[in-house]
């Protein structure tokens, strides 16, 4: 039998059932799909359709007894999985089957280093150690497009970028060379240029290796690159199923349609250059000491962000692009002084540098951010009306209940969540669910200043488009400013007015975003575009085909 058809993975008629107090939530209703050695399957679908839920299933990493499967079988190499006792499905695990999971931070342990992380995988299951085991794991981090890499092998998760985090993930998902690799949104914090050599580099281990891939995504020009057939989900079941040909050329289900059709529709807000600056900066500097040697030796610094000049102006959105680590998160850190940094920031005409803990507090009601990692940032512990509640408390807490209640209610309307939902807790929801609560906190206070970092990237295409069209409205609205990070130049050209590019923790080119997308003079802001939008055009604030 051909290498390319003989099965490595066969599920059928596999059924998940989460319990939810004395109720039963099918979350995977009788799906069927197979993967050949060395083949590709793509499964998209809208943020909450089961995707995650099944590739858990095939690694067995559902939180059991709360999950059953009553119906189904996943076989491997012949195996059935889901008969395997613990012990055995750990041989399997990391060696024959790994994953890399959607968001890098709750999978990297905050107090190792990323040397000690990955040298515990080639420890346990290559038995690989010290000079050998530090060769390898430079040759992985190289392979992933970490630069430098020497200089990454003592920080910590929380020192490196999102993007770095999860090519981090990657290189520890493709350390023993496994013969299935599961990639649930592998590419998500990934910028263009970084995501093309994440993809072209999965692609070459696939051929050298054999290795088949389980692709989990909701970006569909990534399908349309990497798969070799897709399966196209959607509340817990496959809607429809075929070669990436067939399902982009010739869809036949109304929900393939809609997804295929879906796209952020340019409509930034207009520049209004009368309108009163709300942030600005001037020489702005955050610089991260490399500290080396017994003695912790300060040998020289990581200059994240090196000498920006900024204003942002009411009612505006500033688009920051760029490459993973260029500095784009850092500065919207700096900006509301969450993170130490040299140069004055002015909001709203007060300056804040210098400023105690205390006397920023009347200033973080109208400055507020959503972070790129939602489940991060979202306490297990706490029901979603709590969380989103939680600012009220500190800000407004002459509230009464049903005031309180109100605000929480309307805040989960606005990002198209159903607030019956509120009393459950972050793991009950989707990546892309979590992202839309992570907004509701957000908007909840009703804040001026927003700094939104990345908060459309774990969306799926239609959800997406809603979440664009829902930004732009909350601002016209209430005439919000936003600080808007992105590495998908398709929604910073909705979105944003002008343009900040960064490459290195400077300022490489800035502008009206129109005006750069159709005339971007350094060659890397071409290289930059070019990646993301290769043969369309923005034209009239349109991004067209």
């Amino acid at each position: 039998m051909d290498a390319k058809t003989e099965k490595l993975l066969d599920v059928k008629d596999l059924s998940v059932a989460f319990k939810q107090g004395d109720k039963e939530i099918l979350a995977v209703d009788r799906i069927s799909f197979d993967l050949a050695k060395g083949e590709t399957l793509a499964i998209v679908g809208e943020s909450g359709s089961g995707k995650s839920v099944t590739a858990l299933s095939v690694m067995k990493l559902l939180p059991y007894p709360a999950a059953r499967h009553p119906s189904g079988s996943i076989h491997f190499q012949g195996q059935e999985l889901l008969q395997m006792t613990e012990r055995q499905i750990r041989s399997v695990r990391g060696n024959d089957i790994t994953i890399i999971f959607q968001e890098p931070m709750t999978s990297l342990n905050p107090l190792h280093t990323i040397e000690k992380q990955i040298g515990e995988i080639l420890e346990l299951h290559r038995g690989m150690t010290g000079a050998a085991a530090r060769a390898r794991i430079l040759e992985l981090l190289t392979q992933v497009g970490i630069p430098d890499p020497e200089t990454r092998l003592e920080s910590y998760p929380h020192q490196l970028s999102g993007g770095q985090r999860q090519r981090v993930m990657i290189a520890m998902a493709l350390a023993n060379e496994p013969d299935l690799l599961i990639a649930d949104e592998p590419t998500t914090a990934l910028d263009v240029t970084v995501q093309a050599q994440i993809l072209k580099l999965l692609k070459e281990i696939q051929g050298r290796l054999g290795m088949a891939m389980l692709f989990i995504t909701h970006d569909l020009g990534i399908v349309r690159k990497i798969a070799d057939r897709v399966c196209v989900m959607s509340k817990g079941k496959i809607v429809e199923q075929g070669s990436v040909e067939r399902i982009f050329t010739a869809p036949e289900h109304p929900y393939t349609k809609a997804l295929l059709a879906a796209e952020p529709k340019p409509d930034p807000a207009p520049l209004q250059p009368d309108a009163p600056i709300v942030v600005e900066t001037k020489d702005l500097k955050v610089w991260f000491p490399i500290k080396r040697g017994v003695m912790r030796k300060v040998v020289g610094h990581i200059k994240a962000v090196d000498g920006i000049t900024i204003e942002v102006r009411k009612g505006e959105t500033l688009g920051v692009v760029g490459e993973s680590g260029s500095g784009k998160t850092t500065l919207g850190l700096a900006l509301l002084r969450l993170i130490s940094s040299d140069g004055p920031v002015v909001f709203m005409g007060k300056q804040l540098q210098g400023l105690t803990f205390k006397e920023m507090r009347p200033f973080r009601r109208d400055m507020q951010i959503v972070f790129q990692d939602p489940f991060g940032s979202l306490s297990p512990r706490m029901s979603i009306a709590d969380i989103i509640a939680e600012g009220l408390d500190v800000h407004q807490p002459k509230l009464s209940q049903d005031e309180r209640e109100a605000k929480v209610v309307q805040a989960l309307q606005d990002v198209g969540l159903d607030p019956e939902s509120r009393f459950r807790y972050p793991h009950e929801y989707s990546g892309g669910q979590r992202q839309r609560i992570a907004v509701a906190r957000a908007l909840v206070l009703e804040p001026t200043f927003i700094v939104l970092d990345e908060p459309t990237s774990a969306l799926d295409m239609l959800i997406q488009a809603q979440m664009v069209d829902l930004l732009r409205d909350l601002q016209k609205r209430r005439n919000l400013t936003y600080l808007f990070i992105s590495h998908d130049l398709r929604v910073v050209a909705a979105l944003a007015s002008r343009l900040v590019v960064m490459r290195n923790g400077k300022v490489v080119e800035e502008g009206p975003a129109m005006e750069l997308f159709k005339n971007p003079k350094s060659d890397y802001t071409r290289a930059l575009f070019a990646a993301a939008f290769k043969l369309e055009t923005v034209t009239e604030g349109v991004v067209a085909q």
